[in-house]
Order: structure tokens, then sequence, then C-alpha cells
């Protein structure tokens, strides 16, 4: 038997915000240059940005049966995570399910599979993140699990995991490390900021970067 289930675990609203303010790629450093998914797996428009609880689903492939009940079940500021086998042939959400999350508050779709009308997906602003874009129809017909452990763009995502989103990619933040990776993030951001600064007063990468005792020890003689 097959059971529905919600988030056992939902991340507090609090660790959410505070990865929000950080891209994809700084928690990803900041967290041990873990959790980055594929690249293959885009936004359909580069100004689509997401964060918040996974809600993951299984669809078998070219099947989407799944994905409209965890559309139904899902809560307000949840991301849908689909795992459908890493299958590019089909279109598997559009604008008309998109229309369906944006009446329900759903802050986002990450889908390992197909999706299609693009042009009103950019439009409507809903943030979607796939494998490729299809026009091929899919089928209901595959019960599968809703909630359960996934592996999507070669990342384990649990329930209740962060997933955060922007034009660079995607990465996940297991929940009980949310407020240490939000910590890391912000040094990150800190530490960048102080490099960004030694630029404009003149230093030189190499300074900045300490990477003169690296190189010499690496043999390299610069002759300019």
């Amino acid at each position: 038997m097959i059971h529905i289930k919600d988030i056992a675990q939902r991340p507090a609203k609090a660790d959410v915000d505070a990865l929000a303010k950080f891209s994809p790629a700084t928690i990803h450093e900041a967290q041990g240059r873990r959790g980055a998914l594929s690249s293959r797996l885009k936004p359909v428009d580069y100004r689509m940005k997401l964060c918040g609880p996974a809600f993951t689903v299984k669809c078998a492939p070219r099947d989407n049966i799944m994905l409209q009940l965890a559309i139904n079940y899902a809560k307000p500021g949840d991301i849908i995570v689909v795992s459908a086998g890493e299958y590019e042939e089909a279109g598997s959400f559009g604008d008309v399910l998109a229309n369906a999350c944006l009446a329900k508050g759903i802050g986002g779709l990450v889908t390992d599979t197909g999706v299609r009308d693009t042009l009103q997906l950019r439009d409507l602003g809903f943030p979607v993140f796939s494998l490729s874009v299809c026009i091929k129809g899919t089928v209901k017909e595959t019960i599968a699990a809703v909630n359960d452990q996934v592996i999507v763009g070669g990342e384990i995502i649990n329930p209740g995991d962060i997933i955060v989103g922007d034009a660079d990619g995607l990465v996940v933040v297991r929940r009980e490390e949310a407020q240490e990776a939000a910590k890391l993030s912000q040094a990150r951001e800190d530490a960048e900021a102080g490099y960004i600064e030694a630029y404009k007063q003149g230093k030189s990468v190499i300074e900045v970067s300490k990477l003169e005792a690296v190189l010499k020890a690496k043999g390299l003689v610069v002759d300019i």
C-alpha cells in the first residue's frame, strides 16, 4: 500500500529565510562543496529563484499523476522535487499546473524530467528548474511514493531538506544543518567582500589569494 505523507519534519521558517539570502554557489562552497545538484538542471528563466523545504515525489517516466497529487497536498512555500528517472522526452509540467501551484502558494518546482509552456511559465514567474524542455505529453497511470527520500540531480534529497536555486543552479541543505550553513555562508560573503575591497585598493590576485608560496612550491617561473 502506498501512502500520501506530509513532510515529517519541516525546517523552521527562520532557517529557510536565512538561507534565502545566499546564492546556491555560496552555500555549496560554504558547506564544504557539498549539495550541488547536477548542472543539467536549469531554470526556464534566468531570473527565477527558489528556496524552501523539499516536498519530494517519485514519478514514473512520462507519467505525471503523482506530480499532480504532490501539487494537491504540498503546503505554501514547499518546493516540489520530482524524481522521474532523468527522462528528458516528456513535458510533465506546464502553465496549467503552474497556475495550480501559484494558487496554493507553492514555492517552486525541481524536476529531473521535462517541462513545457516555457513562455507562459516565464510570464507567470513561477520558479521551475528542469532537466529539459519538451512538448511531448504524459500519461496518468503509475502510483508511487510521496515524501520518501529521492535522488535528483545526483544528490540524495530528504523531505524537509532545504532547496535553494538561482540562475547558476541548485543546492540542497540538510534540514538539521541549515543554521550552520547560513552562518558559514555569511562568513564566506564577508570574506569575499574583503577580497573585492582589496582589489579596489590596488592589491593583486596573487596577494589577496596568498598564492606566492603555493606557486613557488610548484616551481612556477614568471618571465614577464
